[in-house]
């Protein structure tokens, strides 16, 4: 009997990649299965509750032509049955929208890993040696900036169409409330009126909390040490939770996008921690003294098992959504030559280093 020489050597390397790989095609082909009855499930639910949120908008029709002779509390019940409505289904497409992104990004990871397959099974085994390792983890590192992408641009539609679209909504509708009651009934229409008033100033105050936290225009301006401390009292009077912030060294302007990672990996890290962890404490430390920024947030809150959290094979057994979200931030330091520790107990909190070369 003749053996070959996977059989005397055991399995080459590149048929071993190429086995991971497969068995990672299929994993996300199995998921990918679960995501797509989901996207029908919900989209089903939302063309159920447009047609409610249809047949609601024709009896406002309706209101808004007789509002002489229709009592204000059915106006009013109307009214609001229509924003739970929308609520809903703002809701719900929300969902749909999130279904869907995993769906694509899930197809194109598909297709990208099918296609990692197809070059090294037609690649010399002297070209796997020398780029297997650079080649398909940079192709794995864009999959996961691509996803990162979407997410930022589902939260951003989400805010949009739950802030000021939907508060636009609510002014035009009060609006014409106002206009119908002004001429007979002027208290009436004086009281909206202010309700309009008050409706105007929240949302305004809103707007400009999502526009600093999209992008604050001082960050170019005056660079990172006075846009966190903005950050940092806007949080305070949001959350109440009591955060200290100290900064050392001397506050210098550094390249645009070392200031962007700064702000963001402050921003992101305390966001998870008030989203997941519940403190009541945040301290923040941001020492910008040495060749390399060094900074340091801890918090008192709900810490989890941080252990091997960031080891390679264990992205599947982490499916918490602050640790995805802090291994994607420490990818994106470290694409800079940037680092990122987290140490956490349960019982403990979370305590989260970050660094990031100066550049200088």
């Amino acid at each position: 009997m003749v053996l070959n020489n996977d059989e005397i050597f055991g399995a080459s390397p590149k048929d071993e990649m190429i086995d991971l790989i497969t068995q990672k095609v299929t994993h996300i082909k199995r998921r990918l299965g679960e995501i797509v009855d989901q996207v029908e499930t919900v989209k089903s639910s939302v063309d159920r509750e447009q047609s409610r949120y249809s047949n609601i908008a024709t009896e406002l029709r309706s209101i808004k032509e007789n509002l002489d002779t229709v009592p204000r509390e059915d106006i009013r019940d109307k009214y609001e049955e229509a924003l739970d409505v929308r609520f809903r289904l703002a809701t719900m497409r929300g969902q749909q929208e999130k279904f869907e992104s995993s769906r694509d990004l899930m197809e194109e990871e598909i297709d990208l890993l099918q296609q990692i397959v197809g070059h090294l099974q037609g690649i010399d085994m002297a070209d796997i040696a020398d780029a297997s390792g650079s080649s398909s983890n940079g192709s794995l590192d864009i999959v996961g900036i691509i996803r990162t992408q979407e997410d930022e641009r589902e939260k951003l539609a989400r805010a949009m169409h739950d802030g000021p679209a939907q508060s636009l909504t609510n002014f035009i509708l009060q609006a014409e409330i106002v206009q119908k009651l002004f001429t007979k009934y002027p208290d009436r229409a004086g009281e909206e009126l202010d309700s309009l008033k008050g409706n105007a100033s929240k949302t305004f105050r809103k707007v400009r909390d999502f526009i600093f936290d999209l992008r604050p225009m001082m960050l170019n301006d005056l660079g990172a040490a006075p846009t966190i401390r903005r950050y940092v009292e806007s949080y305070k009077e949001k959350s109440d939770i009591d955060v200290q912030l100290e900064i050392f060294g001397d506050e210098r302007r550094l390249e645009e996008y070392r200031e962007v990672m700064i702000f963001r990996g402050i921003q992101e890290v305390m966001g998870l921690a008030r989203d997941y962890a519940a403190p009541t404490e945040i301290d923040v430390q941001l020492d910008m003294a040495a060749s390399e920024i060094r900074i340091s947030i801890e918090d008192n809150g709900r810490g989890f098992d941080a252990e091997g959290m960031f080891e390679d094979g264990e992205e599947d057994n982490y499916t918490d959504a602050r640790v995805q979200a802090l291994r994607m931030l420490k990818s994106k330091f470290e694409l800079v030559s940037g680092t990122l520790d987290v140490r956490s107990d349960e019982n403990e909190g979370t305590i989260i280093r970050m660094e990031l070369p100066t550049g200088e």
